[in-house]
């Protein structure tokens, strides 16, 4: 993939060279052969030295590549065997919502992700992921069929938040995503959530209410886009920079104030740089994060995943001159 992001200008740079050289194919001579790895590998430590220290803003940027591998390549790269199921039951199938049974290495599982959609016609017809009411009831009826069946689910997040056309007040959207978090809270199967790209706004956490959240190294999980609550805060969303820093939206920030459970790390460059290796390193926190949770008797899968939200927002508040803080 190119390197067409502001800051990795060096990396096009280098990659630029890498490219003439190889077309040169056999005709190429044994220094410059010398020179092609060289490059190679002052390529991938440049991209992992740049990636390695990316600003929140920066990482906004990679989590919204229009080249990053969506739920559908995670889907072909990580499944041996994939069965899409459609339909909500009451109105239509949101296609901004994929879901199904997976198999993977053996093991069933209910995968369900946003779905963005690649060209002009397929984003338009996923309506860019963002979901519709009937997208998130899709999502719970497979997800009861799951606890149903006695399946683990997997959610992928990739969207930059529910639909907010007229169609979907009108269709109940809000009622929707409340009926979401209220099944998945109590759902008694194993959930695993992994945020893929943009998780933002009500349309990531009405498919995030899980045991274990994940996150993609170069990705986002935000209440508001940096935009919009620049626009609430400055009334100017290009102040967006400064409310991408000060949210607290990237996975190295939400790690350590224990909102997710995990970093996934991504190829150098990025995601969309080599999907099979981001394929590879998604599926094996699946294995081994569904394979934990299944140990678990069902109680205490439920209790655990009560007290893991339940935790959400716990804080210290400090008097001047006090002798302990106050919680």
């Amino acid at each position: 993939m190119p390197y067409d992001l502001e800051f990795e200008r060096p990396l096009a740079d280098l990659d630029k060279r890498i490219q003439a050289l190889q077309r040169r194919g056999d005709r190429l001579r044994p220094d410059e052969r010398t020179q092609l790895d060289g490059l190679r590998i002052q390529l991938d430590q440049r991209a992992r030295e740049i990636y390695r220290n990316l600003t929140p803003t920066q990482r906004v940027q990679v989590a919204r590549h229009k080249n990053r591998p969506y739920t559908a390549d995670y889907i072909n790269l990580v499944s041996d065997d994939f069965f899409e199921l459609h339909g909500d039951r009451r109105y239509a199938d949101d296609h901004a919502i994929m879901g199904g049974l997976a198999s993977i290495d053996g093991k069933t599982i209910m995968l369900i992700g946003n779905q963005k959609g690649r060209d002009t016609k397929d984003r338009l017809e996923r309506n860019f992921g963002m979901a519709h009411a009937e997208g998130y009831r899709k999502a719970q009826r497979l997800m009861r069929q799951a606890e149903q069946f006695q399946m683990p689910v997997v959610t992928l997040i990739d969207i930059s938040g529910a639909s907010l056309d007229l169609e979907a007040e009108q269709r109940g959207i809000a009622q929707a995503i409340a009926e979401s978090l209220f099944v998945m809270a109590g759902l008694r199967t194993p959930i695993v959530s992994i945020v893929i790209g943009e998780g933002g706004s009500g349309g990531a956490l009405s498919t995030s209410v899980a045991d274990r959240i994940l996150m993609l190294e170069n990705t986002i999980y935000t209440v508001a886009s940096p935009e919009a609550a620049a626009s609430i805060l400055w009334r100017d969303s290009s102040h967006a920079h400064k409310a991408a820093a000060a949210m607290k939206i990237t996975a190295q920030e939400l790690l350590k104030l224990k909102l997710i459970e995990e970093i996934i790390p991504e190829p150098a460059g990025g995601a969309h740089q080599d999907y099979a290796a981001a394929a590879a390193a998604v599926k094996s926190a699946i294995i081994r994060h569904i394979s934990e949770l299944e140990q678990l008797a069902t109680e205490q899968l439920l209790e655990q995943r009560y007290q893991r939200f339940r935790a959400i927002g716990v804080y210290k508040r400090e008097t001047v001159g006090a002798s302990s803080p106050t919680t």
